[in-house]
């Protein structure tokens, strides 16, 4: 069945190419021909510069899906393709300006995992900066369209600029394997059970004890709102820390050992920089809830409206009660 499909596939690819191909040049040609009876010449200097010009996107296609031969990558530290492979990365990445060795001309494998920890750390940072923006994404607009799709595009986002920052020319094929290899390392992308209390465990933890300590006054009434605030936030930044790291170690590989431990490594960094984000925006996210709540009340008692000559005892009661939580909700 896959390889009919695929045969297909490649069926209907050559067919819709000649197509293009014939109509291409049936359009050309009669454009030509207009243009001829305009001047002599006009007919064949259009078709040489539709033709220069097809063959320039032919070559930017070309380089812009094109891949660099990448070297084997080695098992072990001490495997004989670790050479080649040093001598690959030094031709590829961008020497980090805070690199001790920067201008040393021949670059071992300690130069290079030397600047891979520069490079790591211009990683994580760019991580961090947009994980935060996601974790206010995912409190305020969960559950909607935008939110989802500004989520998705961060995490996109944060792929490429760690990508770009590891390599000195980008390719598109080698951009979209990273993001492919990002994915199947995700929670979910294949989907299983047993993994999932060790995703949400980080997550949990970050939003509970960054969040009953702080919780506002009628509390009892508002931690569910505030919790799943907390916990969308929170679910939010750690698929976007996930992702930057995760890209960050396939970025790094060196071995065949790196490789195996990149979920396993990524899971525990990314825990850890998820305590350290909500840690930060919880006072934020806190004050802002409270200053919402708080004019959201004010404006709902100012609807209530003020005793009249001859009203009743239950008006000015409540009249009298929405006077006094107005003072109580400014003063506090």
């Amino acid at each position: 069945m896959k390889q009919k499909t695929t045969l297909f596939l490649y069926a209907a690819l050559i067919a819709t190419i000649l197509i293009l191909v014939v109509f291409t040049v049936n359009q050309l040609s009669a454009a030509a021909t207009l243009l001829s009876s305009l001047h002599p010449y006009a007919g064949k200097v259009f078709l040489l510069f539709s033709a220069a010009t097809l063959l320039f996107v032919m070559y930017r296609g070309i380089l812009l899906f094109s891949v660099p031969k990448k070297a084997v990558l080695p098992e072990q530290d001490n495997s004989t393709e670790m050479d080649a492979f040093v001598a690959y990365l030094t031709s590829q990445l961008p020497v980090h300006p805070m690199h001790p060795d920067r201008s040393k001309n021949e670059k071992d494998q300690r130069w290079v995992r030397t600047n891979f920890k520069f490079l790591e750390v211009d990683a994580f940072n760019t991580t961090r900066l947009i994980a935060t923006k996601n974790f206010f994404v995912g409190a305020f607009a969960q559950n909607t369209s935008y939110g989802t799709t500004t989520s998705l595009l961060n995490i996109f986002k944060v792929v490429w600029k760690i990508y770009a920052i590891h390599h000195r020319e980008q390719h598109l094929r080698e951009f979209i394997t990273l993001v492919r290899s990002v994915y199947a390392c995700l929670p979910l992308s294949d989907f299983k059970k047993e993994e999932i209390p060790a995703h949400i465990k980080p997550i949990i933890q970050s939003s509970f004890s960054n969040t009953l300590s702080t919780l506002l006054p009628a509390g009892n009434l508002l931690s569910p709102f505030f919790l799943n605030l907390f916990i969308a936030g929170s679910t939010n930044t750690y698929l976007t820390c996930l992702a930057g790291i995760i890209a960050t170690h396939h970025c790094q590989i060196m071995t065949e050992e790196d490789k195996k431990d990149i979920i396993q490594q990524s899971m525990f960094e990314a825990s850890f920089m998820l305590k350290e984000i909500v840690r930060e925006c919880n006072p934020i996210l806190s004050v802002t809830i409270s200053q919402a709540v708080k004019k959201a009340g004010i404006e709902s008692l100012d609807t209530i409206p003020t005793p009249s000559t001859g009203s009743g005892m239950a008006q000015d009661i409540v009249s009298h009660l929405a006077s006094s939580l107005k003072h109580i909700l400014k003063d506090s």
